[in-house]
């Protein structure tokens, strides 16, 4: 016991770190006094490292087996598969049984982000909704969970859960789903990429539309603005041959001309006469 609180330092950010440190040299009745502790330790909900040490494996074969069992049942199993067999298994502490409800409610809810009160209380063995809101409130404070509850649709609607153990059997499963899932993501970035590609070119051939575009205006305008000075030139010499101002002069000289005539008429005929 001493020597467990003397490593309860070291493992302060991995809390289970502290009981694996122990495992590699404790044997017998200190093993199974170190899965008691481990079992009731705050914030240890993961135990696949602690039960893959040789020590604990050994109990298997010893009168200590159901120790393995109760450590195999709290890394995978949930708390309806022990009430189905509690022979298999040492009696739980009241702290360890509200563990293990935690770690069951963890299991509902890799299935479902909404588990109804009514599921709840059956898979957690309880007899009414207070003792389940708080149990589901301890499981909060816990960190084990985030979630809220809806107490007029009798639900508890979960946003995050921590991880468990994942059994051995089930790892060659977990490689195929996540072998499918990389392959999906290589075809949407196939697919994005190309997209990147397409929308590339589009935009240069667009820039390239758009220099054609003005220079054709410039050369338009510069079209426009070359032919209109030619008409203003044009006009100008039209203008200037066709105007030719008569001297006022001139238009005085005739109107005497004119009076002399008339004048040099009139003599004409009074002589005769």
């Amino acid at each position: 016991m001493s020597e467990l609180k003397q490593q309860q330092q070291v493992g302060s950010n991995h809390p289970l770190e502290q009981f694996i440190l122990l495992a590699k040299s404790a044997k017998g009745a200190a093993v199974v006094a170190l899965i008691k502790q481990v079992l009731e330790a705050p914030g240890v909900y993961v135990f696949g490292e602690l039960l893959e040490m040789p020590h604990i494996q050994e109990l298997a074969d010893g009168p200590n087996a159901s120790y393995l069992n109760v450590l195999n049942l709290f890394a995978f199993g949930t708390y309806n598969e022990y009430i189905a067999t509690t022979s298999k298994y040492p009696e739980l502490t009241v702290v360890q049984k509200a563990k293990l409800r935690h770690l069951t409610i963890v299991s509902l809810a890799a299935k479902t982000k909404c588990i109804s009160y009514s599921i709840l209380l059956k898979e957690l063995d309880l007899k009414n909704v207070r003792e389940l809101e708080d149990l589901i409130i301890d499981c909060i404070y816990a960190d084990v969970i985030r979630a809220k509850l809806d107490q007029n649709n009798q639900q508890l609607e979960v946003d995050y859960a921590i991880g468990r153990d994942i059994r051995p059997e089930n790892i060659s499963h977990i490689v195929k789903v996540l072998g499918e899932w990389c392959d999906g993501c290589e075809t949407v970035l196939s697919g994005i990429e190309q997209q990147i590609t397409h929308a590339n070119t589009y935009k240069e051939n667009c820039i390239k539309t758009k220099q054609r575009i003005e220079t054709e205006v410039g050369n338009i305008k510069k079209t426009l603005k070359a032919t209109s000075a030619d008409i203003d030139d044009q006009h100008m010499s039209t203008d200037s041959r066709e105007v030719e101002p008569q001297p006022q002069k001139a238009t005085k000289k005739t109107s005497k001309v004119k009076g002399l005539r008339g004048s040099g008429k009139f003599w004409q005929k009074s002589s005769q006469s």
